[in-house]
Formats: C-alpha cells, sequence, structure tokens
C-alpha cells in the first residue's frame, strides 16, 4: 500500500514537461496573439485609439512640403515658394561621400536589414541598463518619421496622448511603416528620400538646398569634409549650425570622419588630415526676396494662391513648377536702367531739396508734423500703441529711441549700410527716397517680358507695376484722341491752341473750369492734332474732349483695358484718375496690334511636381478698335518724336535711331508729382513711372520734374541695353505699313528743324505764320499735363 502511495507521489519527468511545453506554447500563442492584434490594431487604428498610419497610397506616392519653382520664359529658376525650402533630387545627383557618411554615422547596418536593425535594438536596450544611451532608429525608421509626421498631433489617436504609451505607438508605426517602404524601394531611394526630407536649419529642407546654403555647391560636389559637416547637422541642427556653432560644428564633423574611417569609407590618414582642415563656409541663406524680378514674383504669388485654392492646390507646399513670360535677360536691363536713372536722380533730388524736407503744400511749403502723423499709419506705432496703451510719453520714447540698423543706399554696390537712426528719423531718412515702376510687354502675345515694381524689394516691398496706382497725367491724352479719331477725325484736323473755359454742371451746380498750358502760352492758331499730341498741348486736348464728350473718353479708356474707376469729368483728358503701369501697358499694346486688345499675361503654364501639365494659359484678346484707328494712333504717337516739340525728343540722345521709329508718350501731373513715360516699338510697349511715395515729394522745377527728365531716360537706357543684346532677337526698325486702305487724311507732319534754337531771333523762312509764332512764344519743350 505504501508503496503504491508512493509510486502514485512521485513526480513523472516527462509529465512535467509537457505541462510547461504546454504552458509555453499556450503563452506563446497568447503574446503572439497580442503582439499581432496590438500592431493590427495600431495599423487600422483601432476604435481610433492609436492614431492614422500612412495609408497604401501615401506610400507608394510619398509627399513632403516641397518648394515651387518659378521659370522664366528663357529657363530661368528666379524664385521659390515655399514654407519650408525644399527641392528634390536624385540619388545619381549626390555625393557618394555624402552617402557613405550618412551611412557610417547613422546606420551602418543599412544595407543589411529589412527596416528594423535588431542588433541596433538589443545594444540600445543594453545601453539603457548601462548608462551608455545610444539610438536604434535605421535611417528608414527615420525616414518614416519625416515622411510621415509620425509624432504629429494629427497621427495620435486617444491612447496617444499618454506619456510613455505615445512614443510606444509612435515606435510601432515608424517600424511597420520602415518595413513597407523597404518592401516597396530601393536602398538608393532610401536614401535618397531621406536626404530629401530631413531639416539642416537655416531655412533649408533637403541636401540641395543646404548643398547651396552652407557651401554654394551642388550635392554632388560635395568634397568629403564638406559632406561630413552636413551629416553631422542631423543630430541637431541648430547646436551643431556651422554658421551659429562652428567650434560644436568642427567637433561634430571631425566624430563623422572618424566614424567613416572605421568603417573603411576613408583611411585614418585621411580622416586625420581632413579634420586638421579649418571650417570654411560661403553661407548664404535663400529668401524669398533674394534674386530678380522679385516684385514680379510678388504679383504672380498673389494670383497664384487665388488660382490654387479654386484648383486644390498650395503654393508653398505642393513643389509646382511656374513658368512665366519674363525674360531674364530683359529684366535685368530694366533692373540695371531703372537702377542707373534712379541713382541719378536721387542725387539730383538729393541736391535740390538739400537743407529742407521734401514734403511740402501745394504752395511749396513744408507740412507741418509730416512724419509724426505718417507714423502713426505705420504697423510698427500700431504695435506700440498696443504694447503701451495711451502712454502717449512711452510711445514717443520708442519713437525717439536711437538703434543700430540696416537702411537702403544708392552709396554702394551693397545697396545699405549700417546706421544708428531712431524709428522717426529712419522714416525722415525713407521718405525722401524717389521710386519708380516699369513694365515691358509683348503686345501680340500679351506676354509680360520685363516687371520692375520698384527700386528694392528688400526694403520697398510695394509694387508700382500693378499694386500701384497714379495720376497718369498727358499719358492718358491717347485716349482722348483714339475717341475722336474713331468717331470721325483725323490726324490732320485743327483745333486752335487757345485760353478755353469749360462750363459743366456737377452734382447740380454750375461750375466752370479754364486749364492752361504747361508753359502759360498759347500760339492762337490752329493746330492739327497729330502735333498737339506730340507737344502734349492742353488746350486742344481740352477742347477735343468737350467735343466727344468726356463720357466718350472714359469709354474707349475701358474699352482699351484700363479697369480702374474713371471720373467723367471736363479734365479726364489730362490723366486725374489713377491708373496703374499694368493697365497702361495693356492699353497702349493695343494700337500696334491692329486694334485688338491683349490681356496682359505672365504665366505660360503650370506643371506639378513631376513635371506633368496641369494648366495651359492662353492669351485673351478682344478686337476693340478698326484697323485704321489703330493704324492713325500709332502715327499719331510718332508725333512725340516727329513733330516740332515734341515731348518724347529727348530719347534723340540714346542710339534708338538706326533706321528705328518710335512711339512715345510723356506725363507729368501737378507740382510734378508724376513723372511717365510710355514707348511703343515694333515689337514692345513699355510704360515707366517715377516719383515720390507720397504726392507731396517731388521736384519743385519742370525742367527736373517732368517726365522726359525723370522717366523717359528709363526707357532710353533699357531700349539700348535691349537692342544691344543681339540674342534676343529685337532689332531696329520701322512700323508696319497700314493693313487696310486709310481714308482719313494723316500725312500732314510739320516740318520744322528737330532742334529749335531758344534764340527766337533765328528762325526758318520756310515756316508757316502759326509757326512762326509758336516759336517765338515757346519756351522749353514741356509736358503740359499740369
Amino acid at each position: 500500500m505504501l508503496k503504491e502511495q508512493e509510486k502514485i507521489e512521485k513526480p513523472n519527468p516527462r509529465s512535467a514537461y509537457r505541462t510547461f511545453i504546454r504552458f509555453a506554447w499556450k503563452t506563446f500563442v497568447i503574446g503572439f496573439v497580442i503582439v499581432v492584434g496590438y500592431l493590427l490594431s495600431v495599423e487600422f487604428n483601432l476604435l481610433y485609439l492609436f492614431g492614422s498610419s500612412p495609408s497604401l497610397d501615401k506610400l507608394e506616392n510619398p509627399r513632403n512640403d516641397q518648394a515651387s519653382e518659378l521659370y522664366t520664359s528663357d529657363g530661368e529658376l528666379i524664385g521659390k515658394y515655399f514654407k519650408e525650402n525644399r527641392s528634390p533630387i536624385g540619388y545619381e545627383k549626390m555625393s557618394p561621400m555624402l552617402l557613405n557618411a550618412l551611412i557610417a554615422t547613422e546606420d551602418v547596418r543599412f544595407y543589411e536589414h529589412s527596416g528594423i536593425d535588431p542588433q541596433a535594438i538589443l545594444s540600445a536596450v543594453y545601453g539603457g541598463f548601462t548608462g551608455d544611451a545610444r539610438g536604434a532608429s535605421t535611417i528608414t525608421q527615420q525616414l518614416a518619421k519625416n515622411l510621415y509626421k509620425t509624432r504629429t498631433d494629427d497621427s495620435k489617436g486617444v491612447l496617444g496622448h499618454i506619456p510613455v504609451l505615445n512614443l510606444v505607438i509612435s515606435k510601432t508605426k515608424e517600424w511597420l511603416t520602415a518595413i513597407k517602404l523597404e518592401q516597396r524601394y530601393t536602398k538608393q531611394e532610401i536614401l535618397a528620400m531621406y536626404l530629401n526630407t530631413v531639416d539642416f536649419g537655416s531655412n533649408s529642407f533637403g541636401i540641395k538646398v543646404a548643398s547651396k546654403t552652407f557651401f554654394n555647391v551642388s550635392a554632388d560636389s560635395l568634397k568629403t569634409e564638406q559632406a561630413a559637416v552636413l551629416v553631422g547637422l542631423l543630430k541637431a541642427p541648430t547646436y551643431y549650425s556651422p554658421r551659429f556653432n562652428p567650434v560644436n560644428a568642427t567637433r561634430r564633423r571631425n566624430t563623422v570622419l572618424e566614424q567613416m574611417a572605421k568603417y573603411n569609407y576613408i583611411t585614418k590618414a585621411s580622416a586625420d588630415s581632413l579634420s586638421k582642415i579649418p571650417l570654411v563656409l560661403d553661407y548664404s541663406v535663400e529668401n524669398h526676396y533674394d534674386g530678380p524680378a522679385t516684385y514680379f514674383r510678388g504679383a504672380v504669388a498673389e494670383y497664384l494662391q487665388e488660382w490654387c485654392k479654386q484648383n486644390g492646390y498650395d503654393l508653398y507646399r505642393d513643389g509646382l513648377k511656374i513658368y512665366t513670360t519674363i525674360d531674364s535677360r530683359m529684366q535685368k536691363h530694366a533692373e540695371e536702367a531703372m537702377e542707373k536713372q534712379m541713382r541719378t536722380l536721387q542725387r539730383r533730388f538729393n541736391s535740390h531739396w538739400q537743407g529742407k524736407n521734401p514734403w511740402v503744400d501745394e504752395q511749396n511749403k513744408e507740412i507741418p508734423g509730416f512724419i509724426e502723423e505718417t507714423i502713426k499709419r505705420t504697423s510698427y506705432y500700431q504695435r506700440l500703441k498696443k504694447k503701451y496703451g495711451n502712454d502717449v510719453a512711452a510711445i514717443n520714447r520708442e519713437l525717439n529711441t536711437p538703434r543700430e540698423m540696416m537702411v537702403f543706399t544708392w552709396d554702394n554696390d551693397s545697396l545699405e549700410k549700417k546706421v544708428t537712426m531712431s524709428p522717426l528719423d529712419s522714416l525722415r531718412y525713407y521718405k525722401r527716397f524717389l521710386h519708380g515702376g516699369m513694365m515691358t510687354m509683348d503686345p501680340f502675345t500679351g506676354h509680360i517680358k520685363a516687371w520692375v515694381g520698384g527700386i528694392n524689394f528688400k526694403y520697398f516691398k510695394y509694387d508700382h507695376v500693378k499694386q500701384a496706382r497714379r495720376q497718369p497725367g498727358s499719358v492718358f491724352k491717347p485716349f482722348v484722341y483714339v475717341a475722336a479719331i474713331d468717331n470721325g477725325y483725323s490726324p490732320c484736323d485743327k483745333i486752335v491752341d487757345q485760353r478755353v473755359t469749360v462750363n459743366y454742371v456737377e452734382n447740380g451746380e454750375k461750375k466752370n473750369w479754364s486749364p492752361t498750358n504747361a508753359d502759360w502760352q498759347y500760339t492762337g492758331a490752329p493746330m492739327t492734332l497729330r502735333r498737339a499730341m506730340g507737344k502734349s498741348v492742353n488746350s486742344v486736348t481740352v477742347q477735343l474732349t468737350e467735343k466727344i464728350g468726356w463720357e466718350t473718353v472714359v469709354k474707349y479708356a475701358h474699352r482699351l483695358g484700363i479697369t480702374s474707376p474713371l471720373q467723367s469729368v471736363p479734365s479726364i483728358g489730362l490723366g486725374p484718375s489713377d491708373v496703374s503701369i499694368f493697365e497702361m501697358v495693356g492699353a497702349y499694346s493695343t494700337f500696334p496690334n491692329n486694334g485688338f486688345h491683349t490681356k496682359p499675361m505672365f504665366i505660360t503654364r503650370i506643371e506639378d511636381r513631376n513635371g506633368n501639365l496641369i494648366h495651359q494659359f492662353v492669351p485673351k484678346q478682344k478686337k476693340v478698335l478698326s484697323e485704321e484707328t489703330a493704324f492713325l494712333m500709332m502715327h499719331m504717337l510718332k508725333g512725340g518724336i516727329e513733330e516740332p516739340g515734341g515731348t518724347s525728343q529727348a530719347l534723340w540722345e540714346y542710339d534708338l535711331w538706326k533706321g528705328n521709329e518710335i512711339g512715345g508718350k510723356t506725363g507729368t501731373t501737378s507740382n510734378h508729382s508724376d513723372g511717365w513715360f510710355m514707348g511703343v516699338t515694333k515689337d514692345l510697349v513699355t510704360g515707366v513711372w517715377v516719383g515720390g511715395e507720397d504726392r507731396s515729394i517731388h521736384f519743385r522745377t519742370s525742367s527736373m520734374g517732368e517726365g522726359s527728365k525723370t522717366a523717359l531716360p528709363v526707357f532710353g537706357l533699357y531700349m539700348e541695353k535691349i537692342y544691344q543684346d543681339k540674342d534676343l532677337g529685337y532689332t531696329m526698325g520701322r512700323f508696319p505699313g497700314p493693313t487696310v486702305k486709310v481714308n482719313k487724311k494723316y500725312n500732314c507732319t510739320t516740318v520744322l528743324p528737330r532742334k529749335v534754337e531758344t534764340d527766337s531771333t533765328m528762325l526758318d523762312p520756310n515756316l508757316e505764320l502759326f509757326d512762326i509764332l509758336e516759336q517765338l512764344n515757346s519756351g522749353t519743350n514741356t509736358d503740359s499735363s499740369q
């Protein structure tokens, strides 16, 4: 009995082993189910607890923020729009040493694992217990984190907001995503995507931009030591910045070089030698205002933001390729011409106002408190107001406290200098500058070829081509003459140049207006319409306006493309209503284009980041004048050069006359606040404006402030450069003859010497009586839109 009891109680080794196996298997199955369940739950975001993971579409079509790029018609990259300045490149355009440095430093077993490196994980766990903390993320995992933003609030579920647990979930997502990436992409593609994704600091995202920012080289031209600097940046872009923390950057660079030597990518001797090289940078952060055509890029951005909104794109993230009508060479010539003239004008202006402030009223008396009132309209003053409330003393203290700052200047080639000024002094300084705007357009295609919105975008961001509207003065007169010619008049019809008074009714009240010519003189003789427009004679223009009706002038101006509001008043022909250069160039382009108005355009096509065409832009044209009227208006515009006393004759000073014809019109507004010139050749139409930021800032004399002295020289300098640049293909030549029968008399150019001496005793015996009287009475040849 006892033996049987002992037999029963004695443990059976085989039974215990089977029990252990069953327990282990059960534990494994439960653990496996839990792990698989957990992974599936994370993958499919069970009950929204874990947050979303990258979809199949996102994996196969990865998208990170990419700068949209702006190209000229001749293929030059002139600007970018970005929140993250990134321009991806292919694996083959990356330096081999860069790739070696990355692998040696970040993931030495990159080519051996499939997204997760178990050995690195075990080393990290061991290091955690021994106090030697180290990372275990592979390059593929880092790519997953950077590319799909796995740790942002948008990707977190309910559990993702619990400390520690959120990190476990994020890591799980990165592991799963890394495995998927390895299944879908080659190792080379993963390396390229990673280097195109990462942030190198200094507003440079991706290796292409980083190479240019820090060393001004392409990514495939990086030297070994330069590649080591950039790879070292990945650990902490600010702490290891070679620009702001060069000691840290050098130390980190040398660590990367040691890693490259350790894994035989370079020799130990080479690493030691390169470690002794001092850190040499060619540092330049790319900004939105860098490069040419900055004002143009702003205008394009304004249009594209609305276009993108309507078509489902993000200009600053989607990497669009925008191809424009601008020619980079013509743009360069335009900017150079503007700069040369504005430097000269500013010196003249400073001398003209030396010892006095240039902000004056109608009687040329300084406006009291002008600067103090102006600064109240600035955003800076509003910030002070928000900070100090009604504490006027505190605000004034801030406004009058000097501080070091960079300001714009024409005194050197860099166009800026360091000064110490108070905010009020800074405003006084800047208000003294003259400004300018210029646009050139192909009248037949509507393509804008050059766009200069101001003197310096960094310091003066207001665009004077499309954003600004100023009184056009006499450049508006052609709208009077085109309305007249289209309604029965001819260029040879005559109106007496005499003082007139216009009686009219405004808001039920009887009024009268007596305009004057710019020189306050009248010949009292009949004058052809062509000569009157060429000489810019106010008295004839006003009489003609009254004959055809000022409502008719407004109608024709709108018909030719002026979209700004226009006042239907007796003085409409003298340009009292504000318009933009953009509108004026488009309107004038109707004349050489045989009566077709072509809407100015600045984009030809838009492609997506992969080069697929999204949208093609085509010119929008509308027939608004007969071919006969358009031809006659071109003949009228030549009067500014060909007619005696023509206001465009200052163009004879430029090298533009080898069998060439140019139509031109100057404009000057009251007190010389605005100077204009509109120039037309057989191929191009160009508009130029020059003036102060405020209408109260201007020259005080006609000899210095009229459009022929301020704006016309910009056109002259510019067209010289255009004709000298043979690669552009623009040649001098005459305007085409009429394409239809011209029934109106137009060949009636007044015969006078090209240059009339101011000595009134030197008369031409062949002149008609009224021409002699005109020569006697005329002083300087001034534009007469006062």
